[in-house]
């Protein structure tokens, strides 16, 4: 290491933080653990502390406090939405050998259309919610729609760690055409432009142009890469491969930013739209045979022109937890919009911070009054779902396109006749709200171990790429395992094959020692995970996952430690 790298490492934390406050402005450099909660807290899971939360509002200030930051020996956590599960973008303890340094995006939105909206460049800040509005004026939409753990989330976040989405034909979110910076071999960050459009200037010039839109249609070359995973609908027609069809640790969607998970401060990405759907049909289908709605994905896969546009695969326990437990956030989005949701949770959080300082109020206080509240709320779900709910264990929403709708209707009419399924065409207010309920099973799990603290030890949240040949696809567990859990949450999207799983964990089990005891018999399914989220700080990456971390980030100065990797500075072994 040279002497002038050393040196920065000695700069002190109170002239750190009068730099980032002539960088960002007083107001937005956070150091309280109060005003820090929020981002230091993970989702789901993840905590630990900070030096300071930065909250840039343009893109030429998040290179100035990241390149100070990095530069003077701080470890950097770039943050979106903080809606990820497992504490992929939150410090993991305080172990760490430098002090940790949050750089929050959600100032940063931003959204160009260019090429008349057929790609589009995001900025870190960008949400999924903002890109779907402003694409849906034009008639077309991205890569992926909001999905189970995305509400709020970010495009970027999504790139970043390859996320999968619900979406049958547009796979994992990828591109090879972005706008990052990485720390070199000097110590220094450098400004890569591999967005394929032709920038002039300094680093700060070229940022200061992608901010405000300046992307003249000369500069853009139309072949400078992919901006989605063309050959994702071929490659899950594919129903008799052994292997899953997407995973978080496949190495054919690593490039640069995309999988990069934290290792680079991404300043935008360039992706493909897609022309959107008119009068797309929902049908909702229940079934009590595993074996059936097997045989349903794999005719609807293999048996017509156009793949459907998604599968959404929901469990009738969490059915049931989702519509006790999700009622209040399923509310939320069906009267006021997934926009007002990062709102919604940000008041939470800092409504947890002050009860924490009330010795007489729970820590969970929040959720309990959420919960509570949420009786008063009329009944949000169709009559039909609910009866359905009855009658089957397995239910699926199919949403097909307009042409599919007739071939469709007439395979399931088929398909129910010879089984003992069956299956109802959703008005367009039905289909809404089916998939919205899916969606909340994500949280339901959450707020069901923080109301039920006496006899919940804690959650296990597994998300499950399963082999596209696999028959057996529903989880059974030993008996040993299966009497630590007070219940189970099953849902996923079934036509990729991807399960995510959520178990409450019954109290005085440890549920770390639980779940790795499960993840033996995955192995020996042949299922990768997790599917569609970061290791974050929950699994351990395989060596060629560390590597490809090692190569982006060679100081190991950014979100060190994920995958179970070493936290230290140059990825010096950590002692044991």
């Amino acid at each position: 290491m040279s002497a002038s790298l050393q040196d920065s490492f000695e700069v002190s934390n109170d002239s750190l933080l009068h730099s980032f406050r002539s960088i960002v402005g007083s107001r937005h450099v956070l150091t309280s653990p109060e005003a820090t909660y929020r981002f230091r807290k993970g989702f789901r899971f993840g905590m630990g502390d900070v030096v300071a939360v930065l909250q840039p509002g343009s893109l030429v200030e998040l290179w100035r406090a990241a390149k100070l930051c990095a530069e003077s020996g701080r470890i950097i956590i770039m943050q979106a939405a903080n809606t990820g599960l497992t504490g992929g973008s939150t410090p993991d303890g305080n172990d760490y050998d430098r002090g940790v340094v949050i750089i929050s995006t959600n100032r940063l939105d931003g959204i160009h259309l260019i090429g008349e909206g057929r790609q589009v460049v995001c900025l870190p800040g960008s949400t999924l919610h903002d890109l779907e509005d402003r694409l849906a004026a034009i008639g077309r939409e991205p890569h992926s729609v909001i999905g189970s753990s995305c509400i709020g989330a970010s495009v970027l976040g999504g790139v970043s760690n390859n996320s999968g989405g619900a979406l049958i034909q547009r796979g994992p979110a990828f591109t090879e055409m972005a706008l990052f910076g990485q720390m070199g071999a000097d110590g220094k960050l450098h400004l890569v432009n591999h967005l394929g459009i032709r920038l002039d200037g300094n680093p700060e010039q070229i940022l200061a142009a992608v901010q405000t839109g300046q992307l003249p249609e000369p500069a853009i070359d139309w072949n400078a890469g992919r901006g989605h995973d063309e050959n994702y609908a071929t490659h899950i027609r594919d129903v008799d491969a052994d292997t899953p069809a997407r995973f978080n640790a496949d190495p054919s969607r690593w490039y640069e930013a995309a999988g990069c998970a934290g290792k680079l401060v991404v300043f935008a990405v360039r992706l493909d739209t897609f022309e959107a759907d008119k009068n797309p049909a929902v049908f909702y289908i229940g079934t009590n045979s595993t074996s059936d709605l097997e045989d349903l994905r794999r005719h609807a896969l293999t048996h017509f022109d156009e793949l459907p546009i998604a599968g959404e695969y929901l469990h009738r326990d969490a059915f049931d937890i989702a519509e006790k437990y999700g009622k209040d956030t399923f509310a939320v989005i069906r009267y006021f919009g997934t926009k007002y949701l990062p709102k919604f949770f940000s008041m939470k959080s800092r409504f947890d911070v002050f009860a924490q300082k009330l010795p007489f109020l729970s820590d969970h206080f929040s959720d309990l009054a959420m919960q509570f509240l949420s009786r008063f709320l009329p009944k949000q779900l169709p009559k039909r779902m609910c009866e359905y709910r009855d009658r089957f264990e397995h239910h699926l929403m199919l949403k097909v396109s307009a042409s599919m709708t007739g071939p469709v209707r007439t395979y399931l009419e088929q398909w129910a006749s010879g089984t003992g399924g069956a299956f109802f065409e959703c008005t367009p207010e039905e289909g809404k709200l089916a998939f919205l309920h899916r969606f909340a099973a994500a949280g339901a799990a959450v707020r069901y171990r923080a109301i039920h603290t006496k006899t919940a030890e804690d959650i296990v949240a597994l998300d499950v790429a399963l082999r596209r040949n696999d028959r057996e696809w529903f989880e059974v567990l030993p008996k040993e395992i299966e009497d630590k859990i007070i219940v189970k949450l099953y849902y996923g999207h079934f036509f990729c094959h991807v399960m995510h799983q959520d178990y409450v964990i019954k109290k005085g089990y440890n549920a770390m020692q639980v779940e790795h005891d499960m993840l033996p018999g995955l192995d020996a399914r042949g299922a990768r995970y997790p599917a569609e989220h970061n290791v974050g700080h929950l699994y351990k990456a395989p060596d060629e996952m560390v590597a490809h971390y090692r190569s982006l980030d060679p100081c190991n100065c950014f979100n060190p430690g994920i995958g179970l990797a070493p936290k230290t500075r140059n990825w010096v072994a950590e002692s044991v």
